[in-house]
């Protein structure tokens, strides 16, 4: 059974910063592309970044370029995004996932997903 486990959300001022970790199981990591999503209520959920499974391909969303950097442990089996100069806007349930494929921002790329950490900005 593949599961997936965040950690490192929490509560945070304007400016701060926060790393987010993944931890999978269940699964040949090394052989999967990885990723975060986030989530409001009421929008839809979002690709952030995504590191392809030799860590040559790097995806970020606009909005997170520069404050945020991806990266894995394929030994440890977990996937981590260090989050800098936090914004409130990137208030969001954020969630890892694994996609067999290529490296996407697509929701629908990915095969499985975690349960999500909450991050929250405060201004």
């Amino acid at each position: 059974q593949v599961q997936m486990v965040e950690s490192g959300g929490g509560l945070v001022q304007d400016g701060e910063s926060l790393t987010l970790a993944c931890t999978a199981s269940g699964l040949h990591f090394n052989l999967y592309s990885v990723g975060w999503f986030r989530q409001t209520p009421g929008k839809e959920r979002e690709g952030v970044s995504c590191i392809s499974w030799r860590a040559d391909t790097h995806y970020y969303i606009d909005s997170v370029k520069g404050r945020f950097t991806i990266s894995r442990d394929n030994a440890k089996n977990t996937l981590y995004l260090q989050m800098t100069d936090l914004e409130p806007e990137d208030t969001a349930m954020y969630y890892c996932a694994a996609a067999d494929g290529l490296c996407s921002g697509s929701r629908g790329s990915y095969n499985y997903w975690g349960q999500g950490t909450q991050v929250t900005v405060s201004s």
